[in-house]
């Protein structure tokens, strides 16, 4: 059974030409979005992924706008509102030393260098220089660590665990 992995939702159409703003879940937009590339589109009511064919990529603001070949019409497009778009398995290459895939971040205990358990990663947000991740406490409190080699000292994705260095005002 294939698993498919999340790249992207589709939020609106953009313009009148078929294109659709995407709202991305991917580290590698150039990469997912390069024009030629397939992605595969899930829609709300159907199971069976639909296979699309990267035409343009362009970003705005804070969006993704992306065409499909075969798709040049806003009336082709607006149908695919709602829909994620997902990459299987295979397609995932593999990434170079101390680099994730949000996957493999995401449901990671976090854990002080002393053993403290702080919670589990449940976003990733990727608001400029370096990811920032989301972790949530047993309490429900959150707390923002950002990814930077002084506060991340091991990630360990096997055994879903992360050991930080809590620098001073982080966790308070």
């Amino acid at each position: 059974m294939t698993k498919w992995f999340n790249v992207g939702k589709i939020v609106n159409t953009h313009g009148i030409r078929g294109e659709v703003r995407v709202i991305s879940r991917t580290d590698f937009p150039e990469e997912r979005y390069r024009v030629g590339n397939k992605l595969y589109m899930f829609q709300e009511k159907s199971n069976e992924p639909l296979e699309v064919k990267i035409a343009s990529h362009r970003t705005h603001k804070n969006f993704d706008l992306l065409t499909f070949e075969g798709l040049e019409d806003v009336n082709q497009v607006e149908k695919l509102k709602g829909a994620v778009l997902k990459v299987p398995e295979e397609q995932l290459g593999a990434l170079p030393e101390g680099e994730y895939y949000y996957h493999e971040i995401i449901g990671c205990t976090v854990v002080t260098e002393d053993g403290e358990e702080i919670g589990k990663i449940i976003d990733i947000l990727s608001p400029g220089a370096n990811d920032v991740w989301v972790v949530k406490g047993p309490k429900g409190k959150e707390h923002y660590i950002p990814y930077i080699e002084q506060v991340v000292l091991a990630v360990d994705v096997q055994e879903k665990r992360v050991t930080i260095h809590p620098m001073e005002g982080l966790l308070s």
